[in-house]
This record gives structure tokens, sequence and C-alpha cells, in this order.
């Protein structure tokens, strides 16, 4: 068994670590995604009316790489995509990562002796921080967080085999709204608009906010993620949503088309250096339309605009009888306790996700969900049962039932016991 990585270090003070050798080819096929990335960068960008002061980020200086590299003689092709994994994995959350520097290592161990194969890492959170130790005053970090040797850690994660997804949090971004203040959701007196919990969001319809989420998950390509997985890749679900003013381009284009044409966006970017693209969406979307166009995440149009798709299905979040007097019904059948039937909330939302894939054409998205790894006490008496290993498994189990193969569980605390995972 190879010898276990070096403890980790957590601070942004050092510089940036030596890239494989890997990076310097997908330098060289930037030359390959410039002239599509151009037609989205030239083309789409609305110009801003908003009076705050300009962006702190110069998006013509990226252009004028871009155009730099163009120039160049074309003669590297798209890298080819690896073969694809059969995934079984866990997530393992930034902040966590930074309080606990043995956590990585602890997972190596479990890999290697579990069915466990997957890690997914995050490179930008939910407050907008970039966990990856990019040595430019551009890009939002916080020291506390930042993964100062994350390319000797990805390398060593790939040398052993594991599979190393990217998890790039989008649209909910407060600090980069506050940098660029006009890429960000405004309500309809021009001001920054914001959710329940005060956090404000980046406006899906601004291309500019493309551009910047496709530059950071080609920065994760060059330490070494195998795959990027889109969180927040939405509109927002909560707050006075009706106050939200999108601009013009709102008028033209539905949420979900816009939505869809970003993830496409960022597919066909990663198609180039030979990287899958993935996405969480909200496990709902399958049983409610409604739900779908209010957050933008409509299944039949992701289906054709992503490798996978990772509906999260966690029993705790469908509606128990105790909140709406009824319970959830899902596909045909009435849960009045979601939460304490994870193996029928599980399967009977994935025949829904199943009949909406496979109603379309054979070009289309994977399903691969997230399974609740958490115990949802909030709920109330007798709303909620302890998810241990049996609630796991019986997790797992419905999506082998569901004649799937992959998923991935997540802990909000990203705490995983190792009896989850069948030896091997």
């Amino acid at each position: 068994m190879p010898e276990l990585s070096k403890k980790r270090k957590y601070s942004a003070a050092g510089k940036r670590k030596r890239l494989p050798v890997f990076s310097i080819l997908l330098v060289i096929c930037y030359i390959a995604v410039a002239a599509f990335i151009i037609s989205y960068a030239l083309g789409g960008i609305r110009p801003s009316e908003d009076s705050h002061e300009v962006m702190s980020f110069d998006f013509s200086a990226v252009r004028d790489e871009i155009l730099s590299m163009a120039s160049e003689p074309d003669s590297a092709e798209p890298i080819p995509l690896p073969p694809p994994v059969q995934v079984k994995g866990v997530w393992l959350g930034a902040w966590w990562i930074a309080e606990d520097d043995t956590l990585i290592d602890r997972f190596i161990e479990i890999c290697e002796t579990t069915e466990l194969n997957s890690l997914v890492i995050d490179i930008k959170e939910e407050y907008g921080y970039v966990v990856m130790p990019l040595d430019d005053e551009r890009y939002p970090q916080n020291e506390n967080i930042v993964i100062e040797d994350l390319a000797e850690v990805i390398e060593d994660l790939n040398d052993r085999g594991i599979y190393t997804i990217a998890r790039i949090v989008c649209f909910k971004d407060p600090r980069w709204g506050s940098k660029n203040p006009h890429l960000a959701l405004r309500d309809k007196d021009g001001n920054r608009w914001r959710d329940r919990g005060g956090v404000g969001w980046l406006n899906p319809y601004e291309r500019e906010n493309w551009e910047y989420i496709a530059e950071l998950c080609l920065e994760a390509a060059k330490f070494g993620f195998k795959e990027i997985q889109l969180d927040y890749v939405r509109f927002p679900a909560d707050g006075k949503l009706s106050e939200i003013d999108f601009g013009a381009a709102g008028e033209a284009q539905t949420k979900a088309e816009v939505i869809a044409e970003f993830m496409s966006f960022i597919r066909d970017t990663m198609l180039k250096v030979g990287v899958r693209t993935s996405a969480d969406v909200f496990g709902i979307i399958a049983l409610s339309d409604n739900d779908a166009q209010i957050i933008g995440q409509d299944p039949k149009l992701l289906f054709h605009s992503l490798h996978y798709i990772s509906p999260m299905i966690y029993p705790s979040h469908f509606s128990n009888i105790n909140q709406n007097g009824v319970g959830q019904f899902i596909n045909s059948v009435l849960f009045e306790t979601p939460d304490t039937e994870p193996h029928g909330v599980v399967y009977h939302t994935l025949q829904h996700f199943l009949r909406l894939r496979d109603a379309d054409n054979p070009d289309k998205a994977i399903i691969r969900p997230y399974l609740q790894s958490f115990t949802a006490g909030y709920l109330g008496e007798g709303m909620f049962i302890n998810y241990g290993t049996d609630e796991i498994r019986a997790q797992i189990r419905a999506v082998y039932d569901a004649g799937l193969e992959e998923w991935i569980l997540w802990s909000n605390h990203s705490r995983y016991n190792p009896e989850y995972f069948l030896s091997e």
C-alpha cells in the first residue's frame, strides 16, 4: 500500500505549488477552447447600466490572453475523456478539511479498503471563497480554508486511483457580487438582492459570470481534477423572489433555458481539456414543474447539458404530514413521513428521473444521486429517524434497485462512518 500523504497545510500565505505535467497539456489545449469561449465572451455580454463602480476583475485582460493563444498554431487536439468511473463517493467540504488536517488522509485509507472510490472536494464554496491556492488578488479567498498543497493532494489521489471531483458553487456568491455589483442579482430599486438568509447571488443571465466560473473550472482542471461538479447552478428558491429584476435578458429567455445553456457552456469548455461535467440539482424538480421553473432546473433540458446529473434525494427535504397536512406523493405513492422511509423515497424519486431521461434521445446524462448522510432532528418528533449504517445502505440499495450504479453521500459536516461502505 502506498505511503499516506504528508500532513496537510491550510494557509494562503505560501506560494502556489508546482503543478503536474498535465497542466502543460492543458495550457496547450486552451488554444482549442479559445474560439469557443470568444464566441460567448464577445457576443453575449450585456453592457452594464449599473451606476456602481465598475468591477475589479478585468475581463478584457482575459480576452487578450485568449486572443493571444488563438493566434498561435492550433496543433493540439482536445484531450480525450478518460474511461468513466462508477462513482461511489462522499463530499468533503472546505471548512471541514481545514478544521481537520487528517480528513483527506483518513478517506484515502477508507478508499483503499472499501468500495469508496471518489472524493468531491470544494474549490469554491457557498459564500464565494475560492479554495484553490491561486496567487491572484482578483479571487475572493479566505486564508483559513485555502488548501495550499492542493496540487500535491490531487496528484496523490489520482496516483492512488481515487476519482477526484471539484465542486464549484456557482450563482450563490455574495463575494464576487460585492466586488462586481453590476453582476449581482438586483431588486427593482437597483439594490443588491439577498435571499432569506441575507446572502447575495450572482445573476445567471450575466455572461461575465459564466466566464468567471469557467475560468475557475479550468483552473481546477490544471490542479488535476477529473470532473467538475456545479452546485447552486440555479436561481434562488427563497426570499422576496418577486422583487428581483433580471434585466432585459430575463425577458428574452426563461430561467430554465439560461441555466441549461450555462451548463452546456461549461460542459463544452471542459470537454476541450478532457474533463467531465456534472451538476447537483433539487430532487423535487422531477416531481414539481412549478419548482423546476422557479429555480430554472428543468430536468428535460439538463439531461442534454451534462455528463452526469446528481439529484439531491434527501428524504428529509420532502414535505411531511406536519408541514402540509398530507405528506409527499412520489411516483403515485404517498409518504406521510418521508424521512422515515429512505429506501422508498430514493427509489420512487429515481423512477421519476428515469422516466424523464428515457423519454428523450439516447444522448443524455447519467443519473448519479446525492444521498442523505445526516439526521434531520429539526423535523420534530415522529417526522425523522436517526441516519446510520442501515439507513445509508437502504438508500444505496434503492439506487441499485432502480437500475443505477453510482451515488455520492452528503453529510453537512463531512462525517461518514467507515461502516457505511462495503469492504473490498
